[in-house]
């Protein structure tokens, strides 16, 4: 079965929603291939990357409510086992990232290459949006980071991307993550390990009816 998941590297609802497939995926006994597909929150350029935190007081109403928003999430992923250092964090615009995820996935390392943007951005206060920073990124999980950046510097994938996004939009995709199973079956939000498994066992069965018709 095919797992497409539509999410953006600075979306900590996407990465806690990427901890619980891999936690779904690893007492899950079916065949399973997973792709990643580019989403962004928010695709306006950014010309400076300004502290997260910051970014979202100006944008949901203030301090307090940017930080409940923060203390909220951040004790949700701890539950996940993830630590969210929103104190680190900067805003950057992921098209590039989604880019070097498209480069990363012809070389077989996908799902490093996410988990690595993800940690870069939430653990670590790297600007996830920089060029340097992400071919760093690309050379720290084993690729080379000198062929990473004359890609990035390129052209190619620009288009791909695009289209990409353009594609989830036009699918109704709003929000992230959201599971597309089979290429057909839309499960959307982070949810619960035990909510993937039984997702993943409906389609299957589904699935399996559909064929054997």
């Amino acid at each position: 079965m095919e797992i497409e998941i539509y999410a953006d590297v600075i979306c900590p609802w996407c990465y806690i929603g990427k901890r619980r497939l891999d936690e779904a995926l690893a007492s899950y006994e079916g065949e399973v291939t997973v792709r990643y597909r580019p989403f962004q929150l928010d695709p306006s350029p950014v010309p400076q990357p300004l502290p997260l935190v910051q970014a979202l007081a100006g944008k949901f109403g203030g301090p307090e409510r940017a930080r409940q928003m923060v203390d909220h999430v951040t004790q949700v992923a701890a539950a996940d086992g993830l630590q969210l250092d929103y104190d680190r964090a900067v805003i950057a615009n992921t098209f590039d990232a989604h880019r070097l995820v498209s480069w990363a996935t012809d070389q077989g390392r996908a799902a490093e290459m996410v988990e690595a943007l993800y940690q870069a951005h939430f653990n670590n206060g790297v600007d996830v949006g920089s060029r340097e920073a992400l071919a760093t990124l690309a050379g720290e999980i084993g690729l080379d980071a000198a062929d990473a950046r004359r890609f990035l510097d390129s052209n190619e994938r620009v288009a791909d991307v695009a289209a990409g996004l353009a594609a989830a939009r036009d699918l109704g995709i709003t929000s992230v993550p959201t599971f597309v199973l089979a290429g057909k079956y839309a499960v959307s939000g982070a949810q619960e390990v035990q909510t993937l498994l039984a997702a993943l066992a409906e389609v299957e069965q589904r699935e399996s009816a559909a064929h054997s018709h």
